[in-house]
């Protein structure tokens, strides 16, 4: 039996190349080697954005046309919508009873994002949503989890969670382990250590090749080095970082012309944009190919169809073992 992988976003927006480097890239790779669910995360979008609903439907359809224009195979991997599965709300309710709200406090995920927000009174469903997400991955149960760094303490979570249910209950769920991309964060266009929406410092996979261009070649580089003939520090540049990500082979020979001054920011950057767009182009065509209306909102149900169906087969496990199936043989 094959391993399963449970990874995805909550659809804010077009996704970017931090997206595609912290876990997309990963996952078309891995598609071939295990049964992989795909999660539009659209209960955990509101989290941040429930006085703003109205944006939720474009950005569910984005989300999964830029995974799919990115290599993921809608007859591979099971795409769906989180509002949708029921049996995710119902496990994420048994889930809150082992979680401590303490713990959830000290969630460094949590923390961050609240800071960056600058909430100090949080939510229910903001300060719950780790708890949400180990049902996300645990519904389905998975094995694996294709992440960003920055994710890491949600899998801790989902583990915790798992590690907890099993003792108290009987073994029912899988441990899940992180994955971790090659470069786990991406920098931003400006400098920033995270490449983010909020901030404004992305190239998307659906930025046309132009506005690629001006992003690359507007982006900051090393500020102490003014002349092409100056030794730079490829360390605290943005274009050096996205050679080690997007150009691994050439990035050593780039590093070492830059540090000797032999080759400019300029003629640099403008190697980046070659790179960029030999790996941006096939992904908008087959974006093109998708955008047809209802094609993606057809992926969307099938997959949302299947998850049900692993909701339900997990939950009657899960129902079973807390000894709470009491009408089980019965219509409920």
């Amino acid at each position: 039996m094959r391993k399963r992988i449970l990874t995805g976003e909550r659809p804010t927006g077009p996704l970017h190349l931090g997206h595609y480097v912290g876990s997309l890239a990963n996952r078309v790779k891995l598609q071939e080697q295990y049964d992989t669910f795909i999660i539009v995360a659209d209960v955990q979008a509101l989290t941040t954005n429930f006085d703003r609903p109205e944006r939720l439907s474009e950005d569910v359809r984005r989300a999964a046309l830029d995974n799919i224009a990115a290599g993921l195979d809608p007859e591979k991997v099971v795409m769906f919508v989180q509002s949708l599965v029921p049996g995710i709300a119902e496990l994420t309710v048994f889930f809150s009873m082992l979680v401590t709200v303490n713990r959830l406090r000290h969630n460094p995920t949590i923390k961050s994002e609240a800071a960056t927000l600058g909430y100090t009174d949080l939510t229910y469903g903001f300060l719950g949503y780790p708890v949400s997400q180990a049902a996300d991955i645990l519904f389905c149960r998975a094995d694996l989890v294709p992440v960003g760094e920055d994710q890491l303490p949600h899998i801790e979570m989902a583990r915790f969670v798992a590690g907890r249910f099993n003792e108290l209950y009987g073994r029912i769920f899988p441990e899940p382990e992180a994955l971790v991309s090659r470069i786990p964060r991406l920098v931003g266009t400006d400098g920033s250590a995270k490449m983010s929406k909020s901030i404004g410092n992305c190239i998307y996979l659906s930025d046309p090749p132009a506005e690629v261009r001006e992003k690359v070649m507007s982006a900051v580089t090393d500020p102490a080095r003014i002349h092409k003939t100056d030794p730079g520090h490829p360390e605290i540049c943005t274009i050096a970082a996205y050679h080690r990500a997007f150009d691994p082979e050439e990035s050593p020979s780039v590093e070492e012309s830059c540090r000797a001054g032999t080759t400019g920011c300029v003629a640099c950057k403008k190697r980046m944009v070659e790179v960029l767009e030999a790996l941006l182009s096939p992904i908008r065509e087959r974006s093109t190919l998708y955008e047809k209306p209802g094609v993606i909102d057809e992926i969307l149900i099938e997959g949302t169809r299947k998850a049900c169906r692993e909701a339900e087969e997990t939950l009657e496990m899960v129902r079973g073992a807390m000894r709470i199936d009491y009408f089980k043989g019965r219509s409920r």
